[in-house]
């Protein structure tokens, strides 16, 4: 399994899903990341998108999610009645239809059941071995979790057998970043999917500071903090609706940015 350096974010398009999944992969994006969730997600508009677009699926890399009945509307792709891991195998075969494939690449938990709180509770943790039995079965590659703290995230690691080799969550500067989190799955290898990265940080996007650095550089202020991602090892997603965009975010791949810049926005020095 190759994994990719850029993901595009499927969440909030509706019913222009297929329309910017086929324009993200013409614009060069290989790694897909949805959920089978239909409240917030078009899984069905993903895989229509991947099956016209004719890639290879080796090329592709494909990540959904099993996500929570209170975080569902009426459209479950499960019933309701059945246990948790029972509904996590039957959201996985509903995913496995909706993208046209046989497998999948990373199957992420789209929790925690109980936000905010410290610990994972017990449907966390009997999601979590429906999905490990997946994954010893060869059904899914990797497994990951997403939007928990870091005091969930030390408790998944330290407990299941087949550790957790994505975290994604939501990223803000304020935070560093996310830096403890960061700091942690650096420690345990684990990869940081950073989301909103744009969208949560809109003040110091279009703040000056961050604006001049851009332009000393001759890019958009997007592309330098997507390039500042990948240099502290983030897996960054996207997901804008724009074509133009999509290359434009693409080509923060090749950018490597100066060590001094680098600790100007990782440390939050950005002004807005």
């Amino acid at each position: 399994m190759t994994l990719p350096k850029f993901l595009y974010g499927t969440a909030w398009k509706e019913e222009s899903t297929q329309k910017c999944v086929s324009a993200a992969l013409a614009a060069g994006f290989r790694g897909i990341d949805t959920a089978n969730q239909r409240k917030h997600y078009n899984e069905t508009g993903v895989g229509d998108a991947i099956r016209l677009a004719g890639i290879p699926r080796a090329e592709l890399f494909l990540q959904t999610k099993f996500t929570f009945q209170k975080g569902q509307d009426h459209r479950l792709p499960y019933d309701p009645r059945a246990a948790i891991a029972q509904q996590v195998l039957q959201s996985f075969k509903s995913s496995l239809e909706h993208l046209h494939t046989d497998y999948l690449d990373s199957l992420v938990l789209h929790g925690p059941s109980v936000f905010n709180g410290e610990s994972l509770a017990d449907d966390d943790w009997e999601a979590w071995s429906s999905m490990e039995e997946l994954q010893k079965k060869g059904n899914v590659r990797v497994l990951g979790v997403s939007n928990v703290n870091l005091s969930q995230l030390k408790e998944l690691f330290e407990r299941v057998k087949v550790k957790p080799r994505f975290a994604q969550i939501r990223c803000y500067a304020k935070t560093g970043w996310d830096q403890e989190i960061r700091r942690y799955c650096q420690e345990k290898n684990i990869i940081y999917q950073g989301f909103s990265l744009l969208t949560a940080n809109k003040d110091i996007l279009n703040g000056p500071q961050l604006k001049s650095i851009a332009e000393r550089y001759k890019l958009t202020p997007s592309q330098i903090i997507f390039a500042f991602a990948r240099q502290v090892n983030m897996l960054p997603l996207t997901g804008t609706t724009d074509p133009h965009h999509m290359k434009q975010d693409l080509e923060s791949l090749t950018l490597n940015l100066e060590s001094d810049d680098l600790k100007i926005i990782e440390n939050d020095e950005l002004k807005s």
